[in-house]
């Protein structure tokens, strides 16, 4: 059967002829792939064909080309590099030549799967020509050609990265989109596609922002784009002002004011798509503030990378009036609809936004407008003012809104209780939440929380959680919030005498009938947990209470019935809540003096947690085994007599590549487990390690994984000392391996550098377990080939110069733990080190005063190996 035939039955409404079809194009794939790729790319590119057919030919050839999990791209990738030169060629030339089909569908799919295959051929020097053949068919008419260019131009700047084109490339590919976007042209489809591509190319234009020539014309021709008569092409050219906040920051004060007048039109005239996106450029702006400000505390010297210009600051006066007015144009029904976007919301995000960025300077401009409207009978203006008061309230010090929220508490609590509106009633209860997160706390000289107010608030919230669900789920987050506050006061809290009717009153809002809207329950359950976690010791005999209660809600939803996907779904939901609400308990509990009753539910508690590992969700099973680990922590040795049954799913959880969350909080649970049972985990570990050891070497295990893993080596073998003598030989050059690739790795961006980070402090939080575990045995002797390359890892990632306080103090500690395990074996090694002169000093007048302490213990350490 031909291709297009297949590619018609595969979209067949019969589901049979479907799955024949499907089936058909598989065997085709693996029997032929270099002669399935080209008939698919042959269908796209053939004007004679059906439009379906052709369409999901370009679908199938893209998905042959990427995959979204790392180790299936890198499988297609390397398939595609290793087809015969002929083949890939007449690909891409039928790619190219959709480019001037009449089928809008068919040339947008073609660029695509042209970007994909730039992808992977740029970087390695083939198809050098493709950005050359593109900018040829720019100067072609028709129209049609030219958009499709454009287009396939933008995905190509966002699949490649900039490196791998040359710099007279890039310049000529932003000339094409520049002058595609241009008023001059009469095309609006290619002014579109080249607006947009413009978005995906804004990361290339680095050297071109950098010449003021060029800046200046890009910016215009971006600035007019926001003027256009279509609608669409306003939006997108104001996405690309919005990117161009967050990457060209420092380039943009001489544009501000024109910027300002353009949004402030957009956000009062236009089309909500537009406008939103005019607002959106102020958020970009403030992030890009509150970012600056925060790394340098607000004091600017010479080695400040990037400047603030205080943009926000200078906009004030017309910005926040700009932004009060959207507030008041609300959508009758906002927040039923999860998810929701709109002007109004839009603008209360941004002036929140304003307010982190420019702290007290903001309440002056916001007040008037409050105090206006916050009493008037219409509830658009009641809500837009108590919205605008719950968005300033982080930002400001808390003597500039000590007075004024004080002011405001009584009123709220009225309008929760009184207002006839559901949208004011919501806005209150979340900005009374907004108030109890930032204003409320021991760090908070005024407490606006009273001996005089606390009962009224306190039943206030209470009888709001009976209201609507999307009014409850609020009441229960300023709850949370509440407690929160009084997480470390101490023995009295003044939430104590209340507590008994806060917990039933939670308790009974997750028994609602319609607790699954608006994402009550979930609400209920988390404003449960944070007031059992910040409760006192004098509440415990009511906390031990709970504890039957929520084991029988557990016991209850694993004893269901046959039920449908969507119940099936809120049931998985539901037991991910209550294990989470049962490790709560444990931690609260599982110490002394309550340890001894509350252990006497354990054998019960790890039954259930056993049976939901039986139903499948990976939300739920990653709930279980957190708890299963508080508990294992509250039991310690005891815990032995769970591992014989517990086992199995332990290594289920640690199989479980697909479900990776589920796979790194099973790798911490075997932590856990470790400094419960210590030497008693000895059984288990070579079944723990065969897997740990696979999952590493494995290409299928999300990368995220893997420096939780190197810390399990050093928790496994401080638990079993010197007997983890047999993982030496495997565990030791994977670390290796792992520490030379992150040496490599760093400095990439920001997300690398991050990762790069956790990795290494894994890596060495093995070796510092293995150094703690081997101490004092005879078999220390075994570590001492390793010290070099230790050292000169060590050496490594000093010079680099872009590790965190977190792998600064677990370095130093690494090198301490080598001198103390392995003495004079060691001392003349150390002795030649960087790190141990450089980096020890370093540490040792570091203002962490933890990174501190580990340098003058590496310090006396290192001292004692050498004098030996």
């Amino acid at each position: 059967m031909e291709v297009t035939q297949l590619l018609l039955n595969a979209q067949s409404i019969d589901g049979t002829v479907r799955k024949h079809a499907e089936e058909n194009l598989k065997l085709f794939q693996s029997q032929n792939l270099a002669g399935f790729l080209l008939s698919l790319a042959g269908e796209l590119a053939n004007d004679e064909k059906p439009v379906d057919s052709r369409k999901l030919a370009g679908l199938v050839l893209k998905n042959a080309l990427d995959a979204k999990e790392q180790h299936r791209k890198y499988e297609l990738v390397q398939r595609w590099l290793s087809l015969d030169m002929a083949t890939k060629t007449q690909i891409r030339a039928f790619l190219l030549k959709t480019l001037s089909s009449p089928v809008p569908d068919v040339r947008s799919t073609a660029s695509q799967v042209i970007a994909k295959v730039a992808g992977i051929e740029l970087p390695q020097n083939q198809w050098p020509e493709l950005v050359g053949s593109l900018l040829s068919n720019i100067h072609q008419l028709p129209a049609h050609v030219k958009q499709a260019t454009l287009e396939t131009l933008g995905y190509l700047c966002e699949e490649v990265s900039p490196d791998v084109v040359e710099q007279e490339h890039v310049n000529k590919i932003l000339t094409a989109v520049v002058q595609g976007m241009d008023s001059a042209e009469g095309n609006n489809d290619v002014r579109l596609a080249a607006t947009r591509a413009l978005y995906m190319a804004l990361g290339f234009a680095q050297a071109n922002f950098n010449n003021d020539m060029e800046r200046d014309y890009i910016m215009r021709v971006v600035c007019e784009a926001t003027l256009s008569p279509e609608v669409k092409i306003r939006q997108a050219a104001f996405e690309c002002l919005v990117s161009i906040a967050s990457t060209y920051y420092e380039k943009l004060a001489h544009y501000m004011q024109d910027i300002f007048n353009i949004t402030a039109k957009a956000v009062r005239e236009d089309d909500e798509s537009v406008a939103l996106q005019a607002i959106e450029f102020w958020s970009s702006i403030c992030d890009e503030e509150i970012d600056i400000l925060e790394e340098y505390g607000g004091e600017f010297t010479g080695d400040s990378d990037v400047p603030c210009f205080y943009f926000t600051k200078q906009a004030l006066p017309a910005l926040v009036p700009l932004l009060l007015e959207t507030l008041l144009k609300q959508e009758e029904d906002q927040d039923l609809d999860e998810g929701a976007w709109n002007i109004a919301m839009a603008g209360g995000t941004c002036l929140g936004l304003v307010a982190r960025a420019v702290g007290d300077d903001i309440v002056p401009h916001v007040m008037p407008f409050i105090e206006e409207k916050i009493s008037k009978p219409d509830w658009r203006e009641r809500e837009a003012a108590t919205y605008a008061f719950g968005s300033i309230l982080e930002g400001p010090s808390p003597d500039k809104l000590m007075t004024i929220v004080n002011a405001a508490l009584t009123f709220m609590l009225n309008a929760l209780t009184k207002d006839p509106s559901n949208h004011v009633k919501d806005t209150t209860a979340w900005t009374l939440g907004r108030m109890f997160e930032f204003l409320h706390g021991s760090t908070i000289e005024t407490p606006i929380i009273t001996q005089a107010n606390c009962q009224q608030i306190i039943t206030v919230l209470i009888q709001t959680m009976k209201d609507a669900p999307n009014v409850a789920e609020k009441a229960c987050g300023a709850l949370y919030f509440l407690a929160q506050g009084y997480e470390d006061i101490g023995p009295n809290s003044p939430l104590t005498p209340f507590f008994q009717e806060i917990i039933q009153s939670l308790l009974a809002v997750a028994h609602r009938e319609d607790a699954t809207e608006s994402r009550l329950r979930t609400a209920a359950y988390e404003a449960l947990n944070e007031v059992v976690r910040c409760s006192t010791d004098e509440t415990s005999t009511m906390v031990l209470q709970l504890v039957p209660v929520i084991m029988l809600e557990l016991h209850n939803t694993l004893e269901g019935e046959k039920l449908s996907s969507d119940e099936r779904e809120k049931q998985n939901e539901l037991q991910g809540l209550l294990c989470g609400c049962l490790q709560v308990i444990i931690q609260k509990l599982g110490s002394e003096p309550t340890k001894y009753v509350f252990m006497q539910h354990a054998d019960q508690m790890m039954g259930l947690f056993l049976r939901v590992f039986g139903c499948r969700s990976a939300t739920a099973h990653e709930e279980a085994m957190l708890a299963i680990g508080a508990l294992a922590y509250a039991a310690g040795p005891d815990f032995a007599k769970y591992m014989p049954e517990f086992y199995k799913y332990l290594e289920m959880g640690l199989q479980n590549f697909e479900e990776y969350q589920v796979c790194a909080v099973t790798v911490g649970v075997i932590g856990d487990i470790c400094r419960a049972l210590e030497d008693k985990i000895l059984p288990y570990c070579d079944g723990i390690m065969t897997q740990l050891l696979k999952d590493l070497s494995s290409n299928q295990l999300h990368r995220s994984v893997k420096p939780p893993i190197f810390s399990c080596f050093g928790d496994i073998a401080l638990a079993i000392g010197e007997n983890f003598e047999k993982y030496i030989n495997y565990s030791m050059p994977m670390l290796q391996s792992a520490a030379e690739l992150s040496a490599h790795a760093s400095g990439a961006d920001d997300e690398m550098t991050e990762y790069t980070n956790s990795l290494r402090n894994g890596i060495l939080e093995a070796y510092s377990g293995i150094f703690q575990g081997f101490k004092n045995s005879p078999k220390t002797q075994l570590l001492i080939p390793y010290a070099p390359h230790i050292l000169q890892f060590l050496d490594s990632i000093y010079m680099e110069k872009d590790m965190d306080e977190v792998v600064m103090k677990t370095a130093i500690g690494v090198l301490g733990d080598l001198a103390d395990t392995l003495g004079s074996h060691v001392g003349g090694l150390i002795q030649q080190s960087v790190s141990s002169k450089e980096f020890l000093n370093e540490c040792l007048s570091s203002d962490d005063h933890t990174i501190k302490e580990a340098a003058e213990w590496a310090k006396h350490a290192i001292t004692r190996a050498i004098s030996v």
